[in-house]
């Protein structure tokens, strides 16, 4: 008799609430144990050329970080781009998705249990029938919500999550709690979801450097010209300092951040200067201004790169803030972060009680 897999399906409440990562944190603890596992991602949304073949890019990451074999990775069914809701929208795609989805899943044996990384939020791809409850009822899958906090009403959105998926909804992760409200979450949203019958297996502290985002990455967002230390760009930026004040109160301000992006005018010297001196990760200079040669010198000396940009100070500092926290967790410092988070936070053997799994004995 061939053994079929339980699935669980990971979703959010809205985009950006850290599914990726929930999903590669809670795979090291179920590996962990010695259970078998596949992943997939039913509705794709970021694709990339990969030897002449569009792959899904999370796909891709994560079978790759989980050492999957083929066989565990279980198909795409459709991208959500622009190109394929015109498609729909005009009637050219007439595919029966929830059908492909049965036939494509129901063939494959894949161990244990299948994590599904799920849509943006509840209701996107409902255009291809294929939002969060229309791939859990297709599939027969648990459902685990991650939420990134906000504050007391986030949890108005997993009241209407619960009503929506009923006994489905096995469990929440409530994500990114800044330290100081930790204990308001401990004792008043926690054991108000419990009553609600919405168990919460994780709730995960705000982190900086998953928040972080690479030197190249930025380059990339900002169109920008790498002046120097080219082979610096994988230094992470966990904060966003603006240069625009006297020197002796940017000395100041820079002395209070860390692991800094500081931008800057491209005719700042003294605000450069003093930010070379700091905890910077990267010297932005707007304006398409060159820097002084000593500048540039001393920064190459401290092998902070630096970037210009042919913008201005506010659209530079839009398009930077608009990175942080929606990057992919794509680099190997992030991933041991999220192992180590998932590790402490996460109640891994409540979720393998709820979903009826028996752990095999846990591997060295």
């Amino acid at each position: 008799m061939p053994k079929f897999a339980k699935y669980l399906l990971i979703g959010s409440t809205e985009a950006y609430c850290g599914k990726s990562a929930t999903v590669l944190g809670l795979s090291y603890q179920l590996q962990h144990k010695g259970l078998d596992i596949a992943y997939g991602k039913p509705l794709g949304t970021s694709l990339s050329e990969s030897s002449g073949c569009v792959v899904e890019e999370d796909v891709q990451f994560i079978a790759h970080s989980l050492n999957l074999p083929k066989n565990h990775v279980v198909p795409t069914m459709v991208t959500l781009n622009e190109a394929t809701v015109q498609k729909r929208l005009q009637g050219l795609d007439k595919t029966d998705y929830q059908k492909s989805l049965a036939q494509q899943y129901s063939q494959m044996l894949f161990g244990d249990l299948v994590l599904l990384e799920g849509p943006g939020n509840l209701d996107e791809g409902s255009l291809f029938n294929l939002s969060l409850l229309q791939v859990a009822e297709v599939v027969d899958a648990a459902v685990l919500l991650v939420a990134r906090y906000k504050s007391l009403l986030s949890v108005e959105a997993l009241l209407s999550a619960k009503q929506r998926m009923g006994d489905r909804l096995v469990g929440i992760v409530i994500n990114d709690i800044p330290l100081e409200k930790r204990q308001a979450v401990n004792t008043t949203i926690r054991p108000f979801l419990e009553q609600q019958s919405i168990p919460v297996l994780g709730m995960l502290p705000k982190s900086d450097l998953l928040r972080s985002v690479s030197v190249r990455e930025l380059a990339h967002q900002l169109n920008a010209e790498v002046l120097c230390c080219n082979d610096r760009l994988d230094l992470m930026v966990e904060s966003l300092a603006i240069g625009a004040m006297n020197v002796n109160a940017a000395v100041k301000y820079f002395g209070m951040r860390r692991n800094m992006a500081v931008v800057t005018g491209g005719d700042r010297v003294e605000i450069q200067q003093a930010a070379l001196e700091t905890s910077t990760q990267c010297l932005i200079l707007t304006g398409q201004l060159p820097p002084a040669p000593f500048i540039l010198s001393r920064a190459e000396e401290l092998e902070i790169p630096m970037l210009s940009v042919d913008l201005d100070t506010l659209t530079t500092v839009e398009i930077i803030d608009r990175t942080f926290g929606t990057v992919r967790v794509h680099e190997p410092i992030k991933v041991e972060c999220i192992r180590h988070l998932m590790a402490k936070h996460f109640d891994i053997d409540r979720l393998l009680a709820l979903l009826d799994l028996s752990p095999a004995a846990a591997l060295s």
